[in-house]
């Protein structure tokens, strides 16, 4: 499968882990598209692991928990599709999956098969419990080449972890998107370290093979199956920011059942969904800024109507001040030109002088603009 644009939904690990059943999977298909999170782009629901028996059928095909899903998985996909959405459940590339029930290795093109006659349209593919003497680009072929031989399109999501230089070979093996890092958890500490190893990462980002960060943590405080600290609302809001801004798919790791208005508000900027579904789907751009330091970013991406989005991120508990050139964005005082800013959170105009922005940051905050390029 092609997927033109970073891959948009839920996912039910980050909070329910283990507890899953199928009245949780109906109940939120229904508020995803009661709360207007379709309208916005989340189409896929998606089940993550936990879901089957600990053991195969004679037959040597996964079977789903009857306590769990008593009306079996395709009655639930015909459900999730009877909303306009689009199924998703998990697998693994191992013997097992991480929480320890049937993998599929050596059962790609059975299990392919299974997912297909259940109505399934995404896959994510884990990495535990794998074979250490099969590399894993070879692994995330077997499966990928089952998925495309399965007679259903289903769009393949890639969770090696970065492991084993993921990035050199995961568009070979037809991944539609591909997890560069370890698991997010509830906390600043886990989405400042996420967003930092991304550095050397985004050349490897693009159209239909997307750089896949992790689901979003956005409105968890604290609870659920990877809730630590938890974070606060100007945290969560430069969270998705970043994800945004840096063209990862966008998956939903709250229980959205009981989302508040301000989980909703950050979930739903079409503005900042925009620039993610941007069709170009460009990778972003480090900037140096002005005696920016490590924990303060710039970033800035070409967008596909001649516009720039232009990201300030302040990774620190205190306020500070980001200073940028425009000369690095390629538009130095001698073109005639300069960017007329609207940040996408405030509305806010943000004028430039002398060929340069300032921008005031508070702790833990982020300022991200929409930018046309206009005459001095």
């Amino acid at each position: 499968m092609v997927k033109l644009t970073p891959p948009m939904g839920w996912n039910s690990w980050n909070t329910f882990g283990e507890n899953i059943n199928e009245k949780l999977i109906m109940e939120t298909a229904d508020k995803m598209v009661e709360q207007g999170l379709l309208d916005c782009g989340y189409e896929y629901l998606v089940i993550d692991d936990c879901w089957s028996l600990r053991k195969r059928d004679e037959e040597g095909r996964l079977i789903a928990d009857p306590e769990k899903f008593p009306h079996g998985m395709k009655a639930v996909a015909d459900y999730v599709h009877s909303k306009g959405l689009k199924f998703g459940m998990y697998s693994c590339a191992g013997n097992l999956t991480c929480a320890g029930y049937p993998g599929s290795f050596e059962h790609e093109f059975i299990d392919a098969d299974t997912f297909a006659s259940w109505g399934v349209d995404f896959l994510k593919y884990d990495y535990c419990y794998h074979s250490n003497i099969i590399p894993g680009k070879y692994l995330y072929r077997r499966m990928g080449i089952a998925l495309e031989n399965c007679g259903r399109d289903i769009l393949f999501s890639a969770c090696s972890w970065g492991a084993d230089q993921t990035h050199e070979w995961i568009k070979e093996t037809g991944a539609s998107m591909w997890r560069s890092t370890g698991d997010i958890f509830d906390s600043w500490e886990s989405i400042k370290d996420l967003t930092k190893q991304q550095a050397k990462l985004h050349p490897y980002h693009s159209v239909g093979c997307f750089n896949d960060m992790d689901m979003l943590v956005v409105g968890m405080y604290g609870k659920g199956n990877v809730g630590l600290s938890g974070c606060n609302d100007v945290q969560y809001r430069t969270h998705y920011s970043i994800w945004a801004l840096f063209g990862s798919p966008l998956m939903i790791g709250c229980d959205i059942r009981n989302m508040n208005e301000e989980t909703k508000k950050i979930l739903e900027n079409k503005e900042l969904i925009a620039i993610n579904q941007d069709p170009l789907c460009r990778q972003p751009i480090r900037l140096d800024g002005i005696w920016s330091g490590d924990d303060v970013l710039i970033y800035s991406r070409q967008l596909s109507n001649g516009d720039l989005a232009i990201g300030f991120f302040n990774l620190k508990d205190e306020s500070v001040v980001a200073n940028l050139n425009l000369d690095e964005v390629g538009l130095p005082m001698s073109t005639g030109k300069t960017l007329q800013m609207k940040e996408v959170w405030t509305g806010e105009d943000l004028p430039s002088l002398n060929g340069t922005v300032r921008k005031a940051l508070e702790p833990y905050g982020c300022a991200v603009y929409r930018c046309k390029v206009v005459d001095l």
